[in-house]
């Protein structure tokens, strides 16, 4: 009998995190392989969609896919999940209700981890390895051997984490590399983050930048600037009451009535990055992913209150040049002026990509493995056994909506 493996997503604006995995096992007579697009809450809604939109993009993407089946029905030995955070599933597709009938196998949404929380005093940020998803996963795939030795000090241990490199990151620096980037001279991508609060990352530059961008964007119709925000940016703006509904439309009114900008909510990372001449970012992921997949440095507008750097954060920083304000991007010639990062991008992807294009491949070895040539697998995780309380249920954190 076949491997049987189901991939459940709800956030397909990563789902480069399990492409090629799926890709690779579909392929691959050892396994037999469904796709099952479910609904979502993402961060600032109250009510779960129907998921018309992420099948709409299996539709789009030739894949073909179940619209929130049940999972128990179809056996699944694994599940894939690429989206850790509980709250934003329906209760039946949470890890609490999935570890009790089969395997989850969790591959991060985010190509590498560049934020460290405050006060954890470690390397890795404690959401990054303590979230129940993580409690209860059977199989998780990270990027670095910093995060696989985050797991050692929880009561499981970490001999179901495989460091395997990030197939997020391959597949994006791959199509970037195959396509080659533009040669425009003046096509700028702006990229906000969506936090806005010390409890929370903390990047977000959006509510003080937004009318010098579209001042600057006024001022120099010659530049053509995509605005590529965060998912949650516009939720979370007015959820969070930092800017209100209607300054928010005033804005984006003014901004889509200019003939040189436009919002890019749909493209893949790797058709902006192609398309594009120079980025600006608050952070935090296109920090690190636009150097390593174009090789030229991104401009940072750093909120000096944001959350400390990893190691592996500092490396992508320094990869980046930056500015306090979009009016220190330099141009001359038509052209961004682009300082040379030639060595610190260099040292980032030697961090970053350890196992350069090889993530996918060893993740489908990693299943087949312990799956075992018998078809026995590994035991189910005993939630009983595990002694913590996830991340999420401590003081202080988000609520659990349910």
């Amino acid at each position: 009998m076949p491997i049987r493996v189901v991939f459940m997503t709800f956030y397909f604006e990563a789902w480069d995190a399990l492409a090629e995995v799926y890709s690779r096992m579909n392929a691959d007579p050892r396994f037999d392989v469904k796709v099952v697009a479910i609904s979502r809450r993402l961060t600032g809604e109250i009510e779960f969609d129907d998921a018309a939109e992420v099948s709409k993009f299996f539709t789009d993407a030739g894949i073909e896919h179940l619209v929130n089946a049940d999972i128990r029905e179809l056996n699944a030995d694994y599940v894939f999940i690429n989206y850790p955070w509980q709250r934003n599933y329906p209760k039946q597709y949470r890890a609490e209700a999935l570890a009790k009938f089969t395997r989850i196998a969790y591959v991060p949404y985010y190509s590498v981890s560049l934020v460290d929380e405050p006060g954890s005093g470690n390397e890795v940020a404690p959401h990054l390895y303590t979230q129940r998803s993580h409690q209860l996963a059977s199989l998780i795939f990270v990027q670095t051997a910093a995060m696989r030795e985050a797991f050692a000090s929880t009561s499981r241990g970490n001999n179901h984490v495989h460091f395997v490199g990030s197939p997020k990151l391959d597949q994006l620096v791959n199509e970037v590399r195959a396509a080659g980037v533009a040669g425009h001279g003046l096509r700028l991508v702006w990229a906000p983050h969506h936090s806005y609060s010390p409890s929370w990352l903390n990047f977000g530059t959006f509510a003080t930048t937004h009318s010098d961008m579209l001042r600057w964007a006024t001022e120099h119709p010659e530049v053509h600037v995509t605005l590529r925000p965060h998912p949650f940016l516009f939720g979370t703006l007015v959820d969070r009451e930092v800017m209100t509904a209607e300054a928010l439309d005033d804005w984006l009114g003014a901004w889509n009535a200019l003939p040189n900008t436009k919002i890019d909510s749909e493209s893949s990372s790797a058709e902006i990055f192609i398309d594009s001449d120079a980025l600006i970012t608050d952070g935090i992921s296109y920090l690190a992913e636009y150097p390593l997949a174009t090789g030229r440095p991104a401009f940072f507008i750093e909120n000096p209150q944001h959350w400390e750097f990893s190691e592996i954060g500092e490396l992508a920083a320094a990869s980046s040049i930056r500015v306090e304000s979009i009016d220190q991007v330099e141009m001359r010639d038509a052209q961004f002026v682009l300082a040379d990062r030639t060595e610190q991008i260099a040292a980032l992807k030697e961090a970053a990509m350890p196992f350069d294009g090889e993530s996918a491949a060893r993740i489908v070895e990693v299943v087949a493995a312990d799956f075992g040539a018998d078809g026995s697998g590994s035991p189910l995780v005993d939630a009983s056994q595990i002694t913590e309380v996830a991340w999420e249920f401590q003081p202080g954190r988000e609520p659990q909506i349910d």
